[in-house]
């Protein structure tokens, strides 16, 4: 059983600084792409980071020179540096990886269960 689970979630006052991480855990054989989404209240799941296998690295224009997305080994763990952080980007991030558990299987994508970040003074 593969899990995602994510880290370092908090309050943070408007200009300051989290890292988000995400450790992947299980039956892992290996990771392909691994995203940051974040959720706002009553609204769908938004995609803010992403990175592929080979360190390629994408961002909406929303957080584009403010977050900074990050892997560590090919197996371990992926984190989300957000700098200059406001107030509308209070919200639950979650991780999301496409990951395959055997030689003999496709990749799979799996979610976190979110950590909440809240900005505001």
């Amino acid at each position: 059983q593969v899990q995602l689970e994510e880290s370092g979630g908090g309050l943070v006052e408007p200009g300051g600084s989290l890292r988000l991480s995400c450790a992947a855990s299980g039956s892992i054989f290996a990771i392909d792409n691994i995203n940051w989404y974040r959720q706002f209240p009553g609204k769908q799941r938004e995609l803010v980071a992403s990175i592929s296998r080979g360190d390629s690295t994408s961002y909406p224009d929303s957080v584009k020179g403010r977050f900074t997305i990050s892997r560590a080994g090919t197996k371990g763990r992926v984190f989300l540096q957000m700098n200059d952080l406001k107030p509308e980007d209070t919200a639950a991030y979650y991780c999301n990886a496409d990951i395959r558990t055997s030689i003999d299987t496709g990749y799979v994508n799996y979610w976190g269960k979110g950590t909440l970040v809240t900005v505001s003074s």
